[in-house]
């Protein structure tokens, strides 16, 4: 387990509370009101936290209230998908003051002009919101795939897997824009930044299911996500939920992309030629997500056959999120991504009714399934999240893809 690190647990209690007391702080901490005055000390010296008025008083005087000072920090998210990256500039709390996208990923780009347009992106960013390039904590990635190299993405020699991998990225990245830059995988990012924005206290699990090209899943667990051995956790997408289902180009048989994700989605209308023509869709092989959008639209607004195939795909993703609940035990799933732009609801309403009616601890608790308000920028807003939850010295460990957090007085 990690070494909590007091001064970043303390502004973790800030963050899930919005404004807090250091009385309150020293209760819910469990340390002294004098360390707590030392810390709080730091963290307004230091720009972080600032004090916000006064509390009610329980008999003596009024208390000083606490709340992170959000313009105080920035950080840049950027999630390189397969066919597009997507920018945001976020402050202290995660909030996006600045945005933006471009045509450019995996699949259609090299890594040398990732970076050259993420240097001119950042420096528009920064002006469009007016914020001082020094107020910079750094740049968080998020990626589709495994820490290994995205081989089925690139090319079929050795030398071609390594234009995505996460060292490379990472490496090039710091050395071209001289910044502080940490990696990790879209669905671990979507966990984070969800753990975040939503000031969700360290001491609840956090379940977030991203849906993009693929499906994945991240788990925040005590104030920190989960990442596995080697920072591959989170294929849910890799799920079998079918034993006797087709082979997988993972290697598997019946896994859950194979049945719920978008390209699936758009194979199954493709192959209803009364649908296909009925919502014009394309026979292109660059227009699977075009394709994808106008069967999510017409889903969303009532579309008898549209939604049918919504539907299944959802609750395909129910099978795979009744044994993951079983085993976690999990009390709250957040959906995310961009394929949920328009049948977020849809896909939730689904997913909530089957685990209500077969996950094994129904009767005991509830499970709370919502779509995240973050949309199509959750992954970017967690990539830049996970630069302030690292940085801000939320524990004391190094992570897989990134370099260790560093004092608070430090930062910035």
């Amino acid at each position: 387990m990690a070494v909590r690190d007091n001064s970043g647990a303390v502004l973790d209690l800030i963050r899930s509370a919005g404004i807090i007391s250091r009385v309150e702080l020293a209760e819910q901490s469990g340390l002294t009101e004098a360390s707590i005055s030392r810390i709080v000390k730091l963290l307004i010296a230091d720009g972080v936290v600032a004090e916000t008025g006064r509390g009610t008083s329980t008999g003596g005087k009024r208390p000083t209230l606490l709340q992170l000072n959000r313009a105080s920090r920035h950080a840049v998210g950027i999630y390189i998908s397969n066919y597009r990256t997507r920018y945001v500039l976020t402050d202290l709390a995660g909030r996006v003051v600045a945005q933006c996208e471009s045509p450019g990923g995996i699949v259609n780009h090299v890594r040398s002009e990732a970076i050259a347009e993420a240097q001119e992106t950042i420096t528009a960013l920064l002006s469009a919101a007016r914020v001082d390039r020094d107020t910079l904590l750094g740049i968080g990635i998020a990626v589709p795939g495994r820490q290994e190299v995205n081989k089925y993405l690139t090319g079929t020699q050795p030398e071609d897997w390594v234009e995505w991998d996460w060292v490379s990225i990472q490496q090039e990245f710091a050395a071209s824009t001289g910044m502080w830059v940490a990696i990790e995988n879209d669905s671990t990012c979507g966990a984070i930044g969800e753990f975040w924005i939503s000031r969700a206290p360290a001491s609840k699990d956090l379940a977030v299911v991203t849906v993009a090209a693929g499906i994945g899943f991240g788990l925040v667990t005590d104030g920190d996500v989960y990442r596995g051995a080697t920072s591959n956790v989170g294929e849910l997408g890799h799920v079998v939920v079918d034993a006797n289902g087709p082979e997988c180009p993972c290697g598997s048989r019946g896994c859950l992309e194979l049945y719920a994700s978008p390209a699936n989605i758009v194979r199954r209308a493709m192959s209803d030629d009364i649908l296909a023509a009925h919502l014009d869709l394309s026979g292109e092989r660059d227009a699977m997500w075009s394709n994808f959008e106008r069967i999510a639209i017409a889903a969303a607004g009532d579309d008898e056959g549209a939604r049918a195939l919504v539907v299944e795909a959802a609750q395909m993703l129910a099978v795979a999120l009744v044994s993951i609940t079983n085993i976690l035990d999990l009390e709250r799933v957040v959906l995310t991504g961009p394929a949920l732009d328009h049948i977020g609801g849809l896909v939730a309403d689904t997913v909530r009714v089957a685990l209500a009616e077969r996950a094994f601890a129904r009767n005991v608790h509830l499970i709370d399934v919502r779509v995240s308000e973050s949309g199509r920028d959750a992954a970017a807003v967690g990539a830049a999240s996970l630069v302030i939850h690292q940085r801000l010295g939320a524990t004391r460990r190094d992570r897989a893809g990134s370099q260790a957090p560093i004092d608070i007085a430090s930062a910035g």
